[in-house]
């Protein structure tokens, strides 16, 4: 049986997407951001706006390809991507691995040379390590926008960030929790 910790624990934790170093991660083989939408990229429910997009060029000027990977339905999902220029799957089912795999295929990226960047555990986490797919959890952008089936997973995950950032020697007030 698989250690739990490598089923709810992410291979690393970034307060903001915009601060992780992309440059070591290329230099390290990774090629291909897969990414969650709300409270990860932009408040929850919010279009693109212009951070996000100069970000997604940024990256892609770089060499890296970029693909969301959301649980939304697809009108709120193309809103965001279309906006931002990037390919994206819809109803994606997290935390199963479907929708990270069908991600790194849309973009011709095998899953090893992936990263996936989201704000929860229950979902884009323990989906991300499902799939095999290095997971990287981002502190939420702005929790006053979550709907209450969030609500009620951030209450869940709660030991579970307390005990990751205990165990990494991270300063627990970093993720606002």
């Amino acid at each position: 049986m698989a250690d739990i910790k490598q089923i709810l624990y992410p291979k690393a934790y970034v307060s903001s997407i915009y601060e992780y170093d992309f440059d070591l991660a290329y230099r390290n083989g990774k090629r291909l951001v897969l990414f969650d939408i709300d409270n990860t990229m932009v408040p929850h429910g919010a279009p693109a706006d212009e951070k996000s997009k100069a970000f997604i060029s940024s990256l892609k000027e770089k060499g890296w390809k970029l693909c969301a990977v959301s649980n939304n339905k697809e009108p709120r999902v193309k809103m965001f991507c279309d906006a931002a220029g990037v390919p994206y799957i819809f109803s994606a089912g997290k935390p199963g691995a479907r929708g990270y795999l069908d991600g790194a295929e849309k973009t011709g990226t095998a899953p090893e040379e992936a990263i996936f960047f989201g704000d929860q555990i229950f979902t884009d986490i323990i989906g991300a390590n499902n799939a095999g797919i290095e997971s990287v959890l981002v502190r939420p952008i702005d929790k006053s926008t979550d709907e209450i089936q969030i609500v009620l997973k951030r209450i869940l995950e709660k030991p579970i960030i307390k005990a990751y950032f205990k165990e990494k020697g991270l300063a627990i007030e970093d993720y606002i929790i």
